[in-house]
């Protein structure tokens, strides 16, 4: 039952006319779908799985009829066992979603399992045909059973009544045959190499054959029997190997990689220990055989015939997505188209005004008014600078006047000379009866000491 809070929308949709947007019609549709589907098992066959780097998968679920998209998330995808593939049948449990992006109807799952027999009757056909077609099935590769076995080895469990009636076969019809148990699980995935390690074991003891036996069991349990590496091993072994795996109607890839198949251990046993009825059990063995090649083949071809039916689609509804796609890439094209041409048209505009700024009519004018702004600033300049530079001169020739000795002569003062041209600064520079120069402010006068008051005066007559 819907909760109210997500009921109350889908009431309203029919008062008054009320009009959502796609959104708004996208996300209600989501929130019923998830609600309604809250928790669905769905049954069906993987196709267009994807793995993006992510770490989600994406793929489709379809049946003979039709098909939904599946997400499964990272944190669940890491949980799931089973290595998904295309064509694989598997049951998956989620919700029921809507991605509200594109308005895609989608499940968003939690769990995903094989689908039973089915996905593993698949498998079994798949490995089937991929061995087949290397040859390991080939009747020229098979090796012929001794007419007369001395040393038989057998592979198989060494519990249950498998070894028992092999055993008790042999002690009726051929006691004299040493018999030796390789044992090995014969059920679960630890069986797989249990069970190369055993064939490899056996087929280096040197026995006249050896007998795979298991008993019988679901497909499941039976599994082991069909794996890659068990039938590369039974292909590998040098000794004749009799396969019995399971009941006269189980079948396995053992049985066509092994030389001989028996329908079950007790029938290897009588393989490998004839009495005078042998012929006619050999006849009713191959006549076995026949009929499981033969249903084999037929279920091999109606598998065959299923997928081929499945992927057979209308032309109408090909033609009709392919309308679509044409559409939707017809509007892609268009849109992109729109978008250069605006581009182009933004970049021409930015061009236009980039060149009528740089265009060389506006450089000349402002250079021709630099010019002229120049031309107005240098005679100022230099009246400007010669006016300083004759203020600066008038100064200095004031004040070198002020300093000059010439400016002291002119006021009255005399500079007295010696004979070397030096200024008498100090009478004790003198002595009486020297000439001296006195320079005057204009002219000059030659001059004698006549007492310079430190020595006394003696004057020459004759001067």
């Amino acid at each position: 039952m819907m909760q109210p809070m997500i009921k109350d929308p889908f009431e309203r949709l029919g008062l008054d006319r009320e009009v959502l947007t796609v959104s708004q019609l996208n996300g209600r549709a989501r929130v019923l779908l998830e609600d309604v589907f809250r928790n669905v098992w769905v049954e069906g066959e993987i196709s267009n799985l994807a793995r993006p780097a992510s770490g989600h998968v994406y793929f489709t679920l379809k049946d003979s009829g039709a098909q939904v998209r599946c997400a499964l998330f990272r944190q669940n995808a890491a949980r799931v066992r089973q290595a998904l593939r295309d064509g694989l049948a598997v049951k998956v449990r989620g919700k029921v979603s809507l991605f509200e992006g594109r308005g895609d109807y989608q499940l968003i799952l939690d769990t995903v399992e094989p689908a039973g027999d089915g996905a593993l009757r698949l498998a079994f056909e798949a490995l089937k045909e991929k061995l087949g077609a290397e040859g390991l099935f080939s009747t020229e590769a098979k090796l012929a059973l001794p007419a007369h076995p001395q040393r038989i080895g057998i592979v198989s469990s060494p519990t249950g009544a498998v070894i028992r009636d092999i055993i008790s076969v042999f002690r009726r019809r051929a006691p004299q045959v040493e018999l030796t148990l390789i044992p090995t699980a014969v059920q679960g995935r630890e069986a797989i190499k249990q069970i190369v390690r055993a064939l490899q074991l056996a087929d280096s003891r040197g026995f006249d054959a050896l007998i795979l036996a298991r008993g019988g069991g679901s497909l499941e349990d039976l599994w082991c029997f069909n794996e890659e590496a068990v039938a590369r091993a039974i292909a590998a072994c040098k000794t004749p190997i009799v396969s019995a795996v399971g009941h006269e109607t189980d079948v396995s890839i053992s049985d066509f990689v092994a030389d001989v198949r028996a329908p079950t251990p007790s029938a290897a046993a009588e393989l490998l220990a004839p009495d005078s009825s042998d012929l006619q059990r050999r006849i009713d063995s191959l006549k076995r055989r026949l009929l499981l090649r033969i249903q084999s083949r037929l279920m091999h071809d109606r598998l065959r015939l299923d997928s081929l039916t499945r992927r057979l689609r209308h032309p109408g509804e090909r033609l009709r997505q392919q309308a679509q796609r044409l559409d939707d890439l017809d509007m892609r094209l268009r849109r992109a188209f729109e978008q250069r041409l605006n581009q182009r048209r933004e970049r021409l505009a930015r061009l236009d005004t980039r060149l009528a700024a740089q265009h060389p009519g506006r450089t000349l004018a402002l250079l021709k008014q630099r010019l002229d702004s120049l031309a107005e600033r240098l005679p100022r300049a230099m009246r400007d600078t010669l006016k300083d530079r004759r203020q600066r001169l008038q100064a200095q020739v004031q004040t070198l006047h002020v300093v000059s000795p010439l400016a002291t002569l002119g006021r009255g003062y005399s500079i007295l000379l010696d004979e070397r041209g030096q200024a008498i600064r100090n009478a004790a520079q003198t002595h009486n009866g020297q000439r001296l120069t006195a320079r005057l402010g204009e002219g000059e006068l030659q001059v004698r000491v006549e007492d310079n008051h430190l020595t006394p005066v003696t004057l020459s007559l004759l001067d």
